[in-house]
């Protein structure tokens, strides 16, 4: 997961750059390109994923329902910032393209210092010391025996769930309408013009 999220990162500084120098190069392709590369990273199921995956049990949903407020305070940032008083006038505007680097950024510097998620470490590398340091990094010291029994339930749930690949879930007709409908929702979520505004 942590990996995944610096290489995401990466990905995202990258597009910032390339959008940040459109107006030098005068390519409005450069804009293009920097913002399918940001429409193709996967910052937002990485991030509801990692941060229920490090959470107590306890406020896991509260952790989770952070995410969508800081996107939701982000978009709000960026509007605000996008005015032409601010960043949004003819001089300043490739710095407002490029400002999504900025979180990434910040990202890639302090997230090598969280561990690996503890499921991760135990469901997929089955190490038990690491999950359990992970926990204890993560949590502080005290009685953790409780979530590392839940994540053992889930390791024994998962070993008789076939895991399927992505060709497989599409031919599978049990999925098909939760696929049509998934698709359709993410494609008018980037369709409707809400990356844009």
């Amino acid at each position: 997961r942590k990996k995944c999220l610096l290489c995401n990162n990466l990905l995202m500084i990258a597009a910032a750059s390339i959008m940040g120098c459109s107006k030098i190069a005068r390519s409005f392709e450069m804009i293009l390109i920097g913002r399918f590369m940001c429409g193709v990273s996967l910052c937002v199921p990485l991030h509801h994923q990692y941060i229920g995956e490090i959470s107590p049990k306890k406020i896991r949903g509260f952790a989770n329902s952070t995410c969508s407020f800081f996107w939701s305070l982000g978009k709000a940032v960026g509007q605000i910032s996008g005015q032409r008083e601010l960043l949004g006038g003819q001089s300043l505007w490739p710095m407002l393209m490029a400002s999504c680097g900025l979180p990434a950024l910040v990202q890639l510097v302090t997230l090598p210092f969280f561990p690996e998620s503890p499921p991760y470490l135990l469901m997929q590398n089955g190490d038990m010391e690491g999950c359990k340091k992970a926990i204890r990094q993560l949590w502080g010291e005290g009685r953790h025996q409780a979530e590392i029994d839940d994540i053992m339930k889930e390791k024994a749930t998962m070993k008789n769930t076939k895991i399927l690949s992505v060709l497989e879930l599409m031919k599978d007709p049990a999925f098909r309408w939760q696929l049509y409908m998934i698709v359709i929702l993410t494609a008018t979520v980037q369709l409707c013009g809400i990356n844009a505004v």
